[in-house]
């Protein structure tokens, strides 16, 4: 008994053990997250994790990724110094170098290619993180270039661009605390964003009916599920359009919230005629029965609010069609800006709504160029370059190979992998071209290996950030250790590079502090208030939005309403582009009679992240291929047996994994193992006219057996 009490009164934190329990962050995946973390630091090392009981996000909760921060953080791939190549670019040959050397060259080697092409032949991207975004942003346009570029090409953007394009607003959110109906179109909390489970699971369990549209059988569909439709990859346009024939012919439909805040529906409506349910069975394979059961158990239980997961239905060559025929739901029936129905949010800072402002869009904004030549892929996607400010990176590789309309000649970048991106080794060609080359990352990722200066950052453990959550809560984390070996925070090694070009901006060679402190200066709190609360402060007088503000102040659309008919679209019609959310299937090939789909989320990983710590690799450890077992009997196939995986553009060998909960026809392949890139697979002419984005989820393909 004695003994029992000295071992658990020895593992509390204290003086008689020498841990400290401080607070911070977990950024390794998405922004909207972010979760809070209790670190145990001993001797200036971080021993133990835990969830923050206190976070008023994930209260305790940590997912598999944020359980694995210690040996994310400590992994032994970690950049220790800023390096220099010294072999042939590609080798993989570096020496150290001081940070005053790195600067020095980096700033030199920059000013030197704006002298002789113009600042625009410099591309500023950022990849994972986010955090110091704004800093990149503002640091481009005070260059004078207007390519800052971003992973969101290929992943968040498209779906501002949506909602942009439709309602004149950034972004809506589904107000499921009062929903009759949720409609969880690709919604996968259980591996993706698993916070957003809880609130689902709330609401069911008090009564709300859920539909669910994935085209596989997933937790959320068995979990929450009282009508689960599974369309095949690409047809989600067909489907939504098809529950609009049928909501509109049984009267479910809200006449007079469309005549007051409608745009085009008269010509919606004659469209979606062509989408009876034998016909959507006959585009999706959803059975019209089942269809005709979705939309009655719709039509009963409104108001509807809708997940429009951002990647899923963007990663097809008709992804934003397909993504406006979901968004129209709303309209049709009297939920967009209702209570229960999709509710418009603004960011507060850097992607998250929390009910308040900052001087972020001044931060970024007031340097921008004026005359500057327009960014990667504005003309070759219109609507892109009117609505989003950034390069499409889609059309990067492209560019660097053409020099059209203008050279690129050096990418300043934060977190780069160019495995994230279509035809990824073409994309690796083509900076490869690129006559200077700068990535900033915690590991010596594949993508470093050919740059010409590679810089370490900090992981949020070692640095203090700016970070907004919804519900009105602001917060400046403090590190809970010291920077390992020579690493830096992003932001300061931004302002840093700012003062070494000289380029006039005092906001960012002041430091980081002084931003800090210019963001947050309209709002009712300091910066050492921040920092010395170990949790996000909620914000007095921070009201929730309210149902309906937007709708009666006027959409900022050209016509002030929802716009089934794009007046913003309307203007790029001799470019192929639709005003309607129009429906064109995915492509398909003779030759390649699979659908292939990159991307699907494991619970282990994000993108590449952690592929290569133990903890989390040990889930899936060799790279496999998801198909269904009535296909692999008719190709020969059995579970663990070596496939290849094959498109035009070339082919990969994987293990075969059988699964039930896949569609016959898909093959499933996540995208993160180095050794399997199914991204070298996917083309990088295959893209969304209207977004830019990747074909990356009904890409044709082949399956057969290897040997």
């Amino acid at each position: 008994m004695n003994t029992s009490k000295s071992l658990l009164e020895a593992k509390i934190p204290g003086k008689e053990t020498g841990i400290e329990v401080r607070q911070t962050i977990c950024d390794i995946c998405c922004p909207s997250f972010h979760c809070g973390i209790d670190a145990y630091v001993q001797q200036g090392r971080v021993v133990k994790i835990e969830g923050t009981a206190q976070h008023p996000l994930n209260h305790g909760l940590l997912c598999t990724k944020g359980l694995a921060n210690r040996q994310y953080i400590y992994h032994e791939d970690r950049i220790k110094t800023p390096l220099r190549r010294v072999g042939a670019r590609g080798s993989g040959r570096f020496e150290p170098i001081s940070w005053e050397q790195a600067y020095h060259e980096i700033a030199t080697r920059l000013l030197d290619i704006r002298a002789a092409h113009g600042a625009e032949s410099v591309v500023f991207f950022s990849g994972y993180s986010k955090w110091y975004r704004p800093w990149l942003h503002r640091l481009a346009n005070r260059f004078g270039s207007l390519n800052y570029a971003t992973e969101s090409s290929i992943c968040m953007t498209s779906t501002f661009l949506n909602w942009l394009v439709t309602t004149g607003n950034i972004m809506s959110t589904p107000d499921t605390a009062h929903a009759g109906v949720y409609l969880g179109w690709a919604f996968n909390p259980y591996h993706s964003r698993y916070l957003a489970a809880s609130g689902v699971e709330k609401r069911k369990a008090e009564g709300m009916k859920v539909v669910i549209v994935d085209p596989r059988i997933t937790p959320a569909s068995q979990r929450l599920a009282d009508i689960h439709l599974r369309p095949r990859a690409g047809t989600d346009g067909a489907l939504a359009l098809g529950l609009a024939y049928l909501l509109i012919q049984n009267g479910r439909v809200d006449l007079d919230y469309i005549h007051q805040y409608v745009y085009g529906y008269e010509q919606y409506r004659e469209y979606v005629q062509s989408f009876d349910p034998q016909t959507v069975e006959r585009l999706t394979g959803v059975p019209a029965a089942q269809l005709e059961a979705a939309a009655t158990l719709i039509g009963e239980n409104l108001p509807l609010a809708i997940n429009e997961s951002a990647a899923p239905i963007a990663h097809h060559c008709n992804g934003f069609q397909n993504y406006r025929a979901i968004m129209a739901l709303s309209a049709i029936t009297g939920c967009f800006d209702r209570q229960g129905g999709q509710l418009p949010t603004q960011f507060s800072y850097n992607y998250q709504a929390a009910g308040f402002a900052t001087r972020e869009h001044a931060f970024i904004m007031e340097p921008r160029p004026q005359n500057a030549r327009p960014a990667v892929g504005s003309s070759r996607f219109p609507l892109w370059g009117e609505f989003i400010d950034e390069a499409q990176v889609n059309d990067l590789a492209r560019q660097i190979r053409t020099s059209d309309p203008y050279p690129l000649k050096a990418m300043l970048g934060f977190g780069v992998n160019y495995r994230i991106a279509p035809d990824s080794e073409g994309l690796k060609q083509a900076l490869m071209q690129l006559d200077f080359l700068v990535n900033t990352d915690l590991f010596l990722t594949d993508t470093c290996k050919f740059c010409d200066i590679v810089l370490p950052a900090c992981s949020s453990f070692e640095r203090s950030e700016l970070k907004a959550y919804g519900g009105g809560y602001l917060t400046c984390t403090n590190p809970v250790i010291a920077p390992l070996y020579q690493s830096r925070p992003d932001v300061q090694i931004l302002c840093d590079l700012a003062r070494e070009m000289q380029l006039g901006d005092p906001l960012l060679e002041a430091g980081p502090e002084a931003c800090y402190r210019y963001l947050i200066a309209d709002l009712p709190v300091t910066l050492e208030q921040l920092r010395e609360n170990p949790y996000p402060i909620k914000l007095p007088h921070v009201q929730p939005y309210q149902p309906g503000t937007l709708r009666k102040q006027g959409l900022h659309t050209t016509s002030g309403k929802f716009e089934l008919y794009s007046l913003a679209i309307e203007k790029y019609q001799q470019q192929g582009l639709h005003p309607l959310p129009t429906y064109q299937p995915p492509p398909e090939h003779p030759d390649y009679p699979f659908r292939l789909c990159s991307a699907p989320r494991l619970t282990n990983a994000l993108h590449s992240r952690l592929h290569r710590v133990s903890w989390n690799r040990s889930l899936r450890p060799e790279p496999m291929a998801d198909l269904a077992p009535a296909d692999a009997q008719r190709i020969g196939v059995r579970q663990g047996d070596e496939i290849e995986l094959f498109t035009p553009q070339g082919s990969i060998t994987v293990k075969a994994n059988l699964s039930a909960k896949v569609d016959e026809g898909t093959v499933y392949m996540f995208h993160g193992y180095a050794e399997a890139d199914i991204n070298q697979l996917m083309s990088a002419e295959q893209l969304d006219p209207y977004s830019g984005f990747p074909n990356f989820r009904s890409t044709y393909a082949g399956v057969r057996r290897k040997g």
